[in-house]
């Protein structure tokens, strides 16, 4: 018998039946309440699926990480990043796209399923123009589906009262020096990254 789970009806048989509150709360569009919520999240990770596979992304912004086009339609600004373009290559390839909203201090996340594309129309970069700053493209998200996701990761990690975990860590130049052979990386890029990313934090300019 093999290790491996490779049949759905013996991974249902494993776990049972979900619960009838995990499949009620599910909802096709925007309500008053699931609105509430994503407009109070800052940050969400993107998750996408293209020909290379699947990826990823942080997204985080010092408002709403969305805005609403419609009770039907999300829009996410892509700010400055480090132009691998991950995310949005395999939108253009494959509009499948998952997000993950999280709101500091609540162990509660709401997540987002639905189909994507990646716009550059001016009508739509212009109503993120804050101080003169604009992205270079919009996601539009169609929403599939949006529902709570059960709170127990989080409780369990601690994800809100653990306190700093950092101490220790390796950092991103040293990272970077490992994988180039000292080639790039190290004190000297930790050292200017700081400042380097607060001032391209929405632009290149």
């Amino acid at each position: 018998m093999s290790d491996y789970v490779s049949d759905i009806r013996q991974l249902e048989e494993l776990y049972g039946r979900p619960g009838s509150a995990s499949l009620r709360k599910v909802a096709q569009q925007m309500t008053p309440l699931y609105r509430k919520w994503i407009m109070a999240s800052r940050f969400c990770v993107v998750s996408t699926i293209g020909p290379d596979g699947t990826d990823g992304s942080p997204r985080g912004d010092d408002g709403p990480v969305v805005r609403e086009l419609d009770e039907h339609t999300l829009l996410m600004p892509d700010w400055r990043g480090n132009n691998r373009m991950d995310s949005l290559r395999n939108i253009v390839a494959d509009g499948r796209i998952s997000l993950m909203f999280m709101v500091a201090g609540s162990d509660t996340i709401v997540r987002v399923n639905g189909l994507a594309r990646v716009s550059v129309s001016d009508d739509l970069i212009t109503r993120f123009n804050d101080r003169g700053r604009v992205p270079r493209s919009v996601i539009v998200v169609k929403i599939g589906e949006i529902y709570t996701q059960c709170a127990r990761a989080p409780m369990r990690a601690g994800l809100w009262t653990s306190g700093d975990q950092s101490e220790g860590l390796p950092t991103a130049g040293e990272i970077l020096a490992e994988q180039t052979a000292g080639e790039e990386g190290g004190k000297p890029y930790d050292d200017a990254w700081l400042e380097r990313a607060k001032a391209s934090l929405w632009s290149a300019d």
